[in-house]
C-alpha cells in the first residue's frame, strides 16, 4: 500500500501560543507543523484516514499530504 507523508498542526494551540497562553489538553508543540506518515490507497484515503485521528473541529489543520 503506499505512503504518505501528512504534515499538520493545530491552529488553537497556534492561537494561544500567540497570546501567551496554554492550550487545555495539547502541549505547544502543536503550534509546529508535526509530519505523519501513513499507509492508504490514494492522497484522499489518506487524508481522511488523518482527519478522522485529528478532527478539524478540535482545531487541526492538514497542510499537505504528499507521496514517499
Amino acid at each position: 500500500m503506499p505512503e504518505f507523508e501528512v504534515a499538520i498542526f493545530n491552529q488553537q494551540v497556534r492561537d494561544k501560543v500567540r497570546e501567551g497562553e496554554r492550550h487545555r489538553d495539547l502541549s505547544d508543540d502543536w503550534a509546529d507543523v508535526h509530519y505523519i506518515e501513513v499507509e492508504a490507497e490514494d492522497v484522499s484515503a489518506a487524508r481522511a484516514k488523518i482527519q478522522r485521528k485529528y478532527p478539524a473541529d478540535r482545531g487541526y489543520v492538514i497542510e499537505s499530504v504528499i507521496s514517499m
